[in-house]
């Protein structure tokens, strides 16, 4: 008897597709995860728990209970001897899922939410492959396992085994519609924050279809029965571990440091057998030096002009002019500014990435006149800190000049790394890894801060001749005590604009200001109200009751 695999290998050209044996469909599905006594104990408590937490609540103390189960159960579920344990990127990340779950249960602010859930991925990521060191690779590492994980735990659940024929065919279809209902999910979020109007008209739909499941089922809430899905689902990607080797094993080609290589580009000539030069095949080393060395020196002249320009006019005694568009020219030259400086960093990486490092000859002068070139580039990242300053100044704090000044942070941090690279033959792997730590604890700075209630304190001084009140009113709701401690200053300055539907602004008076904060504040009062429960309420929300007297 032939089997289908055989038959496969057998089967005669032209006559359509081969037949698939039933083993390689078996091997392409996912098969179930045999579980240990722990994680059995950990699933169904960790979508209580889940449900518990955040059904039908906002963000905020809840995330960070959530991520103390999460950081508890690795700690449970790691043997003693593991490697992740002796990882420093490991406790990284758990000191930073707990300190930015302690940020959500203070302020419960967007990038407190970022932050935490970005660091309970990295943490499963590099428990999954603790020799991992890039934190990209970390997150994209844990998004596969969750993924797998939850649907491995589903493929393992099984139907009731006296259900008859009829049962198990619908828990069959059940779990193969799994896959279609989660991308219809994910497009339906995508298009939540992308159409308002159609939020609203889900928001709508859903209420009409509570309401009708609670006349038809007074006694099932299917909304818990969605949540403890959903918190299996979650903590099936905690609590189960499939091992993800694609990132780790792309990630151990790379070095630290620059190795010579002698048959790349930018090597020394390369001789035939019969002793002729193949100057075809590879770019002679001292042509790329002698082009690096002549693009540096006019950049660095170029620079120099523009530097000395931006000293001159900016550093001191910068006053605008009445009538100048101080908008315009911080938009433009910021963004045009930061181009350049990420183009400069681009262009150090490339000339120094191979064997120009060992070029003894020229290596001095090449490594000056970078030097020179990145230093340059700081005196520009100055100049663009002090436009966003005289911005700030003249017409108040937002998000966008707050997240420049943290991109400057990073850029100057940058610019050192880059000068590490040209003395110390670093490689750009060396680079990603330093640089994304950085950004991660940016992230976590961010994560600590009262943002909103800092630029509502700046805004409303009574030297700004114009607020943006629309924008401070669509602010959360810790910024109301200070909008209400500010009522004069709303009141007597001179122009106060909102935003229209459609991305324009509109001039409004004092009184329509007064009566939309006065509407925030009865909107936020009703909201507190209607939701005691303390999952999603804040310190930021206690301090906020406390100072309009709610009760």
């Amino acid at each position: 008897m032939i089997d289908s695999a055989q038959a496969s290998a057998s089967w005669p050209a032209g006559q359509g597709p081969r037949p698939v044996s039933p083993a390689a469909i078996a091997a392409s599905v996912p098969a179930a995860v045999p579980l240990t006594f722990v994680q059995k104990l950990l699933l169904p408590l960790g979508a209580v728990l889940f449900d518990w937490l955040f059904c039908l609540q906002e963000g905020g103390p809840n995330m960070f209970v959530f991520t103390v189960f999460v950081v508890a159960a690795q700690l449970v579920l790691l043997p003693k001897v593991a490697a992740v344990r002796r990882s420093g990127y490991f406790w990284l990340m758990v000191g930073g899922s707990l300190f930015s779950g302690a940020m959500m249960a203070v302020y419960g602010s967007a990038v407190a939410a970022l932050a935490c859930v970005a660091s309970v991925l990295m943490l499963l990521g590099y428990v999954n492959q603790p020799h991992l060191k890039l934190v990209q690779y970390a997150l994209l590492t844990a998004v596969g396992s969750v993924v797998q994980a939850g649907l491995r735990v589903l493929l393992g659940l099984r139907a009731p085994r006296y259900g008859g024929e009829g049962v198990r065919r619908s828990w069959y279809y059940a779990r193969m519609l799994l896959m279609p209902l989660g991308v219809l999910a994910a497009f339906h979020i995508l298009f939540a924050i992308a159409n308002p109007r159609y939020l609203a008209l889900f928001g709508r739909v859903m209420d009409a279809l509570g309401e009708w499941l609670v006349w038809l089922l007074p006694e099932l809430s299917v909304v818990h029965v969605v949540f403890l899905m959903l918190g299996l689902l979650v903590t099936a990607g905690v609590v189960v571990v499939v091992p993800v080797y694609l990132y780790a094993d792309h990630e151990s080609r790379f070095g630290e440091f620059i190795r010579r290589q002698r048959d790349r580009v930018a090597s020394f000539a390369v001789r035939r057998p019969n002793f002729q030069l193949n100057t075809h095949r590879v770019l002679d080393l001292r042509k790329e030096f002698v082009a690096a060395v002549a693009l540096f020196a006019l950049v660095n002249v170029l620079l120099l002009v523009v530097n000395a320009i931006d000293i001159n006019w900016l550093w001191f005694g910068f006053v605008p002019k009445p009538g100048f568009d101080l908008t315009q020219f911080v938009h433009e030259g910021t963004y045009v500014l930061i181009f350049s400086i990420l183009l400069a960093m681009g262009i150090v990486l490339w000339f120094f990435r191979r064997n120009l490092n060992f070029y003894a000859p020229g290596l001095p002068w090449l490594r000056w006149g970078a030097t020179v070139w990145v230093l340059q580039n700081a005196v520009l990242a100055v100049s663009v800190g002090l436009r966003n300053y005289y911005y700030i100044q003249n017409c108040g704090l937002a998000y966008k000049r707050i997240g420049v000044c943290f991109f400057l942070i990073l850029v100057f941090f940058g610019l050192g790394t880059v000068l590490l690279k040209i003395w110390q033959r670093r490689s750009a792997y060396s680079l990603i890894r330093l640089n994304s730590v950085a950004v991660y604890a940016v992230l976590l700075l961010l994560a600590a801060g009262n943002w909103e209630v800092w630029i509502a304190n700046y805004n409303l001084q009574s030297r700004f001749r114009s607020i943006d009140i629309g924008f401070l009113l669509n602010m959360p709701g810790r910024v109301l005590p200070t909008l209400v401690a500010r009522r004069e200053v709303i009141s007597r300055t001179p122009k106060l604009t909102a935003a229209t539907e459609y991305g324009g602004a509109e001039v409004i008076t004092a009184a329509e200001a007064q009566r939309r904060l006065d509407a925030a504040v009865a909107n936020w009062k009703s909201r507190f109200q209607t939701h005691p429960d303390w999952q999603g309420r804040t310190y930021a929300d206690w301090r906020t009751a406390q100072f309009l007297q709610v009760q």
